[in-house]
C-alpha cells in the first residue's frame, strides 16, 4: 500500500473511531423500519494518534466528516472501521446483530523496526456482536474476522460503555467505555511476531506471539451542542498493550494514546 494511502486508511480508522467514541448513529429509525436516514451532519475532525500499534511516535491528523446525525440506538452502528454494527433482534434488553467494516493493514514504512517485516495487507471484516442493556451501562462483546485480504484472523471486543448527560451544562452527553481486545493467533503473528524469515531481514529477534489479550483500554468522549445545528465533539483513549503483545520487539511503547477534537453542522435532507 502506498504511504499516501496508508495514511488516509489511518485517519479514517481514527475518524470512525472518534464518531463512534460520540455514538453517532447511521440510522435513527426505530428497529422494524429500514427507512433511508434524512438528518446528516457534515463537518471536520482532527486526530492525534500512535502511528501503529505498539509506536512511541504520533500523527496528527486531519479529515471532513460526513455521516447520517443523530444520537441512541440506532439500527446501523459505527464503532470502529472493522466494527460496524447492524442491529438484527432486540429482546428485553438484549441486542444482536452482525459486524462488518474494513480492516486497514500496516506498511513497514511506519516506523523504524518495521522495515524488513514487509506490508499486511488489510480487508473485510465480518463477524457480529451482542449488547446487553441494564439503564445506563451496556455489556458488549463483538468479534470479527478478516476475510479478504491477508490471513490476519479474528479480534474479539468486549467491556462496558455507559452514556450519561451531564447535569448543568444543557445537553451534553458523555460516553464512558472499558474493554479489552482479545486477538486469535493469525492476528497476533501478523501485528505483533517476527518470523525466521522477517528476523533475517530486519535484525529482529523472532518472536512468536500466541493469541490471547492484547490491550485493555479506557475511553471518554463528548458531544457538546454549540447550538441548535452545530455540536462539538472531543474524545480521548488510553490503551495498554498486554501479554504477547507487550512483549513484541516491534513495540517500542506499551502505553498508547489518541485524542481527537471534531465540529459537525446537522442538515435535513427533507422527507
Amino acid at each position: 500500500m502506498l504511504p499516501a494511502v496508508r495514511n488516509a486508511a489511518t485517519s479514517f480508522v481514527f475518524g470512525a473511531g472518534l464518531i463512534a467514541a460520540g455514538q453517532v448513529a447511521l440510522a435513527q429509525a426505530p428497529a422494524s423500519d429500514w427507512s433511508f436516514p434524512t438528518d446528516w451532519q457534515a463537518g471536520g475532525i482532527v486526530i492525534v494518534a500512535p502511528k501503529y500499534e505498539g509506536s512511541r511516535d504520533h500523527r496528527v491528523i486531519g479529515l471532513p466528516i460526513i455521516a447520517p446525525a443523530g444520537t441512541g440506538e440506532g439500527r446501523v452502528q459505527v464503532k470502529g472501521a472493522d466494527d460496524v454494527r447492524i442491529r438484527l433482534v432486540t429482546l428485553h434488553g438484549l441486542e444482536v446483530g452482525a459486524v462488518t467494516g474494513w480492516r486497514f493493514g500496516r506498511d513497514e514504512e511506519d516506523g523504524r523496526r518495521l522495515r524488513g517485516l514487509g506490508d499486511v495487507d488489510g480487508g473485510l471484516a465480518l463477524g457480529g456482536y451482542a449488547v446487553y442493556r441494564l439503564g445506563m451501562v451496556s455489556a458488549f462483546a463483538a468479534y470479527s474476522h478478516q476475510a479478504t485480504g491477508d490471513e490476519t484472523g479474528g479480534l474479539l471486543r468486549f467491556g462496558l460503555e455507559s452514556r450519561m448527560p451531564v447535569s448543568g451544562f444543557g445537553r451534553t452527553m458523555l460516553t464512558a467505555t472499558v474493554g479489552a481486545t482479545w486477538a486469535s493467533e493469525d492476528y497476533m503473528r501478523s501485528y505483533f511476531g517476527v518470523s525466521a524469515a522477517q528476523s533475517a531481514r530486519s535484525g529482529l529477534a523472532a518472536y512468536d506471539a500466541n493469541a490471547g489479550i492484547k490491550d485493555v483500554h479506557v475511553g471518554l468522549s463528548a458531544e457538546i451542542p454549540l447550538a441548535e445545528v452545530w455540536t462539538l465533539r472531543l474524545m480521548g483513549r488510553y490503551a495498554r498493550l498486554v501479554g504477547d503483545a507487550s512483549d513484541s520487539p516491534i513495540v517500542e511503547r506499551q502505553d498508547q494514546l489518541s485524542g481527537g477534537v471534531g465540529l459537525t453542522y446537522r442538515f435535513s435532507l427533507g422527507r
